[in-house]
């Protein structure tokens, strides 16, 4: 079943580096698996479920993200690591940040608010800001990187096709220059 999702996309210089960086850890660590592709590299603001949860779930979440005027802000991440083992028991490797992205916890804190307003039910799990490389089977050890930051000037509703391997952007919404 499809599931949907709130996100930032990296700009494609961004998008590249993180590649880049994939496939020298892949390298460096023996890992097997092919890194994100670029279309598909982004970090998940909130999980809304199943994309046919409800029948009018896309159009309540787009109701909702029209209603954001928001700044744009900048995201750095500078930290490699291997989250727990997850399906396939491959470990996602992720980029993080060492600092704290304030701006960030705002916006999707505001994100969420004009969810609810919506009567849309987000994920309330707790927000680990990260871009996830690849997944493998092997966990690598935590490092510090050249930092991969952006600045976020928009957010998407995203349709993940799942079994495909292939994200849709249903939509996307500027943030404030």
């Amino acid at each position: 079943m499809d599931s949907l999702f709130f996100a930032l996309q990296p700009d494609a210089a961004a998008a590249a580096r993180a590649v880049a960086l994939a496939a020298r850890l892949r390298a460096d660590h023996g890992l097997r698996t092919p890194p994100t592709g670029m279309d598909r590299l982004h970090v998940t603001l909130y999980h809304l479920g199943p994309a046919d949860a409800l029948p009018d779930l896309v159009a309540r979440a787009q109701r909702a993200a029209a209603t954001l005027d928001s700044p744009a802000f900048d995201v750095s991440f500078d930290l490699i690591t291997s989250f727990k083992a997850g399906k396939g028991n491959k470990h996602p490797h992720v980029l993080m940040g060492r600092q704290p992205m304030q701006a960030l916890q705002v916006f999707r804190f505001n994100l969420g608010v004009a969810l609810g307003v919506h009567g849309v039910a987000a994920d309330k799990r707790a927000f680990t800001p990260h871009l996830t490389l690849l997944r493998d089977t092997h966990a690598m050890p935590e490092q510090s990187v050249a930092p991969i930051a952006w600045t976020a000037r928009e957010f998407v509703l995203v349709r993940s096709l799942i079994g495909q391997g292939r994200h849709v952007v249903l939509e996307r919404w500027p943030l404030r220059a």
